[in-house]
């Protein structure tokens, strides 16, 4: 039993935000139903593919964010299709989708629409820009993915080097960080339901979403008047909290608490740095000096000497790629890498566990992500079921 087992969620979303927002709630228990357009989400056929990709249900994208769901093929411009959807909403608690604003209303689906047929329906949307029974803007109805919400929401302007370009974080975090929060609204709007009986509009906009996250910048803006830049891995406050080359890898180094100093110094048989640098200002205030000086030292050092010489002592760690993360103890002991069967492969894959962690209903991948339309006669004949049932009772 998860934390959800009593929640029905219709899912219509695609690709990654709203597809990883219902993982979430499918991780937890709830029962997320896929609804996919004709052909499918449009991310089932994207590598990698663990052998032939023609003798593969779906690539390792669809399968990691669709994992623990029922999926059911219908054409929301068709009338039967239309309402069958209908018969699923007058049963679910929560309808999701990430169309651009005012698709749904081409099929005459809009949330006033699903409200009427069940009153009590939280309606939840993922867009580039919000809806507008949220806040109407000019941007509404333009396509966003990832890129555009980094680009937009000043992320990019703020990661990488200073001699270099703007770069995007490498996970897709427009769309990961815009689901989570998105996923958070949903089951704020369980709760308040819960209290009151109300069902409501709950949107999430990726622009909003990366406003949120680079928060950092957005005070910095308002109390300096001027926009902040790339720095590397540094930061603009704190020193040393950097990254720093090592005999064989990288390692980082979160030193700027006056402890963290002193401990640090003491490492690198450094006495005089403590001495002459005692507090974060005259740390931060010679920060160039002093990263030179770290960096030779770690330069000669390998990485796992620097983390042996610091650990329990200085927040640091080593710079790992995914095969050290396979290795890592903790990560196996925490449950991260789930297996999970692989449709048309001999064989399981591993994906990304959940981090949430719960002692009494821990949320976890709940087996492999569907087939398209594997679960058209579960779920379309238990509609008819309830409406015969239901028949039934009012002739009686």
């Amino acid at each position: 039993m998860g934390a959800l087992s009593s929640l029905r969620v219709l899912d219509l979303t695609q690709v990654l935000a709203g597809p990883y927002c219902t993982m979430l709630l499918a991780d937890m228990g709830a029962d997320v139903v896929k609804i996919e357009r004709p052909g499918g989400d449009l991310i089932r056929p994207n590598p990698p593919f663990l052998d032939d990709p023609e003798a593969e249900a779906y690539g390792g994208y669809f399968q990691s964010v669709n994992r623990g769901k029922r999926s059911l093929e219908l054409d929301l411009g068709d009338a039967d299709d239309r309402e069958a959807f209908l018969s699923l909403v007058e049963r679910a608690d929560v309808v999701v989708e990430n169309y651009r604003a005012g698709t749904m209303e081409k099929f005459d689906l809009d949330y006033e629409t699903l409200r009427e047929r069940n009153p009590e329906l939280i309606y939840s949307s993922i867009r580039g820009f919000g809806d507008p029974r949220t806040g109407e803007t000019d941007r509404q109805g333009q396509p966003s993915f990832d890129l555009v919400a980094q680009a937009l929401g000043g992320v990019m302007e703020i990661t990488g080097h200073p001699d270099g370009p703007p770069t995007k974080v490498g996970p897709g975090i427009g769309d990961l960080f815009t689901a989570t929060l998105n996923c958070i609204g949903i089951l704020a709007a369980v709760y308040h339901r819960e209290r009151t009986g109300e069902g409501q509009y709950v949107d999430t906009a990726m622009y909003d979403a990366m406003l949120s996250l680079t928060e950092r910048a957005i005070y910095q803006h308002s109390y300096t008047g001027e926009p902040p830049t790339r720095r590397g891995n540094s930061h603009p406050t704190l020193f040393p909290y950097d990254a720093f080359e090592t005999a064989d890898g990288y390692v980082v180094i979160a030193a700027f608490g006056t402890n963290h100093w002193r401990a640090l110094c003491e490492a690198m048989d450094r006495p005089d740095l403590a001495a002459d640098y005692p507090d974060p200002e005259s740390r931060l205030g010679n920060r160039t000096h002093l990263r030179a000086e770290i960096a030779d030292w770690a330069r000669s050092r390998a990485t796992d000497e620097i983390c042996s010489l610091l650990e329990g002592r200085v927040p640091a760690a080593p710079v790992q790629n995914t095969a050290d993360i396979f290795d890592d103890p903790h990560v196996r002991d925490r449950e991260m890498l789930v297996p999970v069967d692989q449709p048309g492969a001999d064989g399981s894959v591993e994906i990304a566990g959940n981090p949430i962690k719960m002692t009494e209903t821990p949320p976890r991948p709940r087996g492999r992500a569907p087939l398209l339309d594997e679960h058209r006669d579960e779920l379309l004949g238990s509609a008819t079921e309830a409406e015969t049932d239901a028949t039934e009772a009012a002739d009686d």
